[in-house]
């Protein structure tokens, strides 16, 4: 992997040497030695693994269930070393795709060298993730991208000569390629050219499961494909108009007709209009569960965080739902909800949603708009930070980007700073100074997680109205009611007329049990 020198106002690309910005690249690529934790009976891991996965041993906790659903996506992986050629007929159920050969491509524009590093980590992270084979990889330092071809066109050269040195089939770009600059860098390179957009909308198709899931992810695609549409050849040519198809056509067929890729455009729209109807159609079912809980008062609470943070993890941990847990990026998109107890008997509802990454598509945020309401109409936001990760503000700022897209930024927000058995002390006590609201947690040993069920129980609103009610013998489904609502029972006697309870209720439950009410 290489990188440019290029005059720029940034005096520390200029101070190093070419050795010491190869040793960077190489540590992007984990192309450096093991490197294990000190001070540690068991070894942590290799530093350098791509940094947006995490580096710990143990992927999952007793906590997490039998990962039924996690056997099968790593049963279809693509695989090293296999060929997608059939030998044999019989070999059709069983063969795996060959991995993708791919080579990165990024900018560094602004930001410090640092900033740059853990981009194109996370880009190896994201093409690891959809199924690839990083190769080798290529950096530039340039004040802006070049309108053409992303990267200037002696670097542009440079990357093909590498292509064809590896033998890769793939080019992954580190941003959002304007159609123009992917079609001219495809020119040079002679292979596929991705960008960072498309790289993450073929994740979420990957890892799509449910039925409202995969229309949102199908319409994220189309709505990136519509712009950069493109036709070789023939693919070009009129449909039945003009003298060529009026000519072979008889009479009626003469006119402008249309050509293929204005067919192919009035059908991604057709397309795209029936799936915003059937997304549509799914989101009064998820507002009924949501009216239900507001209509009984139950408070919710939303589990958030860059991806690969450990936010599936924790609701394993606090409420053993045994959802997909994997070292990967958007592992789990669909959402979760499962019911919760505070300490003291207060039930809640925890969501589990769909990780964040900086630069989400504005594409997948319309798209799951529906999803990422389930922040927005929250009590509470849980935002799970990875504390282990080497710019973990980054992932605060990014995750809080998108907050403020679904008008979540006023809603009542706990950072849980999580993996601090495998963060840097140093780092977590910065987060704790800038983030006065906190608790530090480790999913995987159960650190912290007693103190998290505390803040959450604090937090989540409580039963306002206090009653002290007489309850007769013969309505023992009242008391029965007290117990199973979310009421907090402060005192309970039995006295020769019935049962005096006091405790505090909700304004519906206080409605009911009014002509019970007693002044003792």
């Amino acid at each position: 992997m290489t990188t440019q020198k290029n005059t720029g106002p940034d005096s520390d690309a200029q101070d190093m040497s070419p050795e010491e910005i190869q040793a960077v690249i190489d540590r992007i690529l984990s192309k450096d030695a093991p490197a294990i934790v000190q001070d540690r009976d068991e070894p942590r891991g290799v530093f350098g693994k791509a940094q947006a996965i995490s580096r710990l041993d143990e992927e999952h906790s007793i906590y997490d269930g039998d990962q039924e659903d996690l056997a099968e996506r790593r049963a279809l992986r693509r695989t090293a070393g296999l060929s997608t050629e059939l030998e044999d007929v019989t070999e059709v159920e069983y063969r795996q795709l060959r991995l993708e050969r791919v080579v990165l491509a990024g900018l560094w524009t602004e930001g410090t060298l640092a900033d740059a590093e853990n981009s194109l980590r996370e880009l190896a992270a994201l093409a690891e993730t959809a199924g690839s084979e990083v190769l080798d990889g290529i950096v530039q330092r340039r004040m802006k991208p070049d309108p053409g071809t992303f990267l200037g066109s002696g670097k542009a050269m440079e990357l093909k000569d590498i292509v064809m040195s590896t033998g890769a089939d793939t080019v992954v770009v580190d941003a959002e390629l304007a159609p123009s600059q992917r079609r001219g860098l495809e020119d040079i390179v002679k292979v596929k050219v991705v960008d960072r957009t498309t790289l993450i909308l073929d994740i979420f198709a990957q890892h799509a499961k449910s039925r409202e899931g995969k229309a949102q992810v199908e319409l994220a695609q189309l709505e990136y494909l519509l712009p950069r549409l493109r036709g070789w050849g023939d693919s070009m040519s009129r449909q039945a108009g003009g003298q060529v198809g009026g000519a072979g056509a008889g009479m009626g067929s003469r006119g402008p007709g249309e050509t293929k890729i204005e067919l192919d455009r009035r059908r991604i729209r057709t397309r795209m209009a029936k799936l915003r109807r059937e997304i549509a159609a799914m989101k009064p079912s998820r507002e009924t569960k949501r009216a239900n809980r507001r209509r009984n008062a139950v408070p919710s609470v939303a589990i958030a965080g860059y991806t690969n943070a450990g936010k599936s993890s924790l609701l394993n941990r606090l409420t053993d739902a045994g959802v997909l847990v994997e070292n990967a990026l958007f592992a789990t998109l669909d959402p979760t909800v499962r019911k919760a107890q505070t300490p003291d008997g207060i039930g809640y509802t925890l969501s589990d949603t769909v990780g964040f990454v900086r630069s989400l598509p504005t594409q997948l945020v319309e798209a799951f708009r529906s999803t990422l309401e389930e922040v927005a109409d929250a009590d509470l936001i849980l935002h799970v930070v990875d504390v282990s990760h080497p710019d973990p503000e980054g992932q605060i700022a990014a995750v809080r980007t998108v907050f403020s897209e679904v008008d979540a930024r006023k809603i009542p927000e706990i950072i849980v700073l999580n993996k601090a058995d495998a963060a840097d002390p140093f780092v977590i006590e910065r987060l704790k100074q800038k983030e006065p609201r906190h608790v530090v947690v480790s999913t995987r040993t159960g650190q912290g997680i007693a103190e998290l069920l505390g803040a959450i129980s604090e937090a989540i609103p409580r039963p306002g109205v206090r009653l002290e009610v007489l309850i007769p013998y013969n309505r023992g489904e009242l008391i029965n009611k007290l117990h199973n609502t979310d009421a907090e029972i402060l005192s309970l006697e039995h006295e020769e007329e019935g049962t005096r309870v006091v405790a505090m209720v909700h304004e519906n439950l206080a409605a009911e049990l009014e002509s019970f009410v007693s002044n003792g």
